[in-house]
């Protein structure tokens, strides 16, 4: 077994970030573990990603510009190998005036990077001030380096407030609505998972286990489209976050047996793994769960809590439960 072809996807330089937003996928934030991807995993990545047939990557964490040697080191690696870097993403906490951003944008240039995603909307606004990826767009553009506002749809009602500083929840829910965190989840069109599992279960009735269970494997643990490639050499699939192999194997092959988690979910979905965590002593929530990628979630915590999986990142699981009030 292995995944599907290779084809769209991204590699991420790193865990730690200067914000913990609600809604990252990865629940990386300022305490996950330190350091950057090597050029040695670099350069396996790469070889493996080619050999998959991917042949254009984007550039994420984590917040890539936490290293900014490192992340000119990544994108010389990745264009050596033939690969293209579609854009690179930040959040903009490094753009404080022109003056900082020219020089910066001139290396990512002829390390051969072309383009920036630059995040934008209420929940980054609660790390970061709004006039740092503003600034950092105004600049992209007067220099003619190519960039895009994820998502400029959130432009207006970031409009309502100071540019030049943060904001908590409370302060957010008179600004610009009672409920922004609602309301910004329903319009990005995210994945549930990660420290977005805490947005659904604020604003999301439970439903009991038997309503919410499936048995459809999860073929998504193998797609090969906007799947990630982490600073370990992991494969995450995408859409997936918390579950993670090699990606010399996801591309290789993926040993029978090595992974019961991965198995049991693309074998027979959330309910071939709650029949396997219940063997291990897992009980259902009395209250029910959000979603059935909730319910998987929650399973797979338990499991990370309670044994020892090779494919269940710990850390990402104690990560994911630092929703913030």
């Amino acid at each position: 077994m292995q995944t599907d072809r290779l084809h769209h996807g991204g590699i991420m330089a790193n865990y730690k970030c200067t914000a913990a937003c609600r809604h990252c996928l990865y629940s990386c934030s300022p305490t996950r573990t330190d350091g950057y991807i090597t050029e040695k995993i670099a350069e396996d990545t790469c070889e493996l990603l080619r050999e998959g047939g991917c042949r254009s990557v984007h550039i994420g964490g984590g917040e890539p510009f936490l290293d900014f040697d490192g992340l000119i080191t990544l994108i010389r690696i990745i264009r050596a190998s033939g690969i293209r870097v579609e854009y690179i993403e930040t959040n903009a906490f490094w753009a404080a005036g022109r003056q900082k951003i020219e020089p910066r944008l001139r290396e990512l240039s002829r390390a051969g990077a072309d383009a920036l995603c630059i995040s934008l909307d209420p929940f980054h606004a609660e790390y970061v001030p709004v006039e740092l990826p503003l600034t950092l767009a105004k600049v992209c553009q007067s220099s003619g380096f190519g960039y895009f506002l994820w998502q400029d749809r959130y432009l207006p009602v970031l409009s309502r407030l100071d540019k030049s500083k943060i904001y908590n929840r409370d302060e957010l829910e008179i600004l610009i609505s009672p409920h922004y965190i609602k309301e910004t989840a329903r319009s990005y069109g995210m994945h549930i998972g990660g420290r977005a599992i805490g947005i659904e279960a604020g604003f999301t009735a439970y439903k009991p286990a038997a309503e919410l269970i499936g048995s459809n494997p999860c073929r998504s643990l193998i797609s090969g489209n906007h799947f990630h490639t982490d600073m370990y050499g992991n494969y995450i699939p995408p859409g997936c976050t918390g579950i993670y192999i090699p990606l010399a194997e996801a591309v290789r092959g993926i040993p029978d047996g090595r992974y019961p988690v991965f198995e049991a979910l693309l074998s027979g979905g959330s309910a071939a793994l709650m029949q396997y965590a219940k063997t291990h002593g897992f009980t259902e929530d009395p209250r029910g769960y959000t979603s059935r990628c909730a319910l998987c979630f929650h399973i797979r915590m338990w499991l990370s809590e309670n044994g020892t999986y090779a494919e269940l990142d710990r850390e990402f699981y104690s990560e994911s439960m630092m929703y913030r009030e």
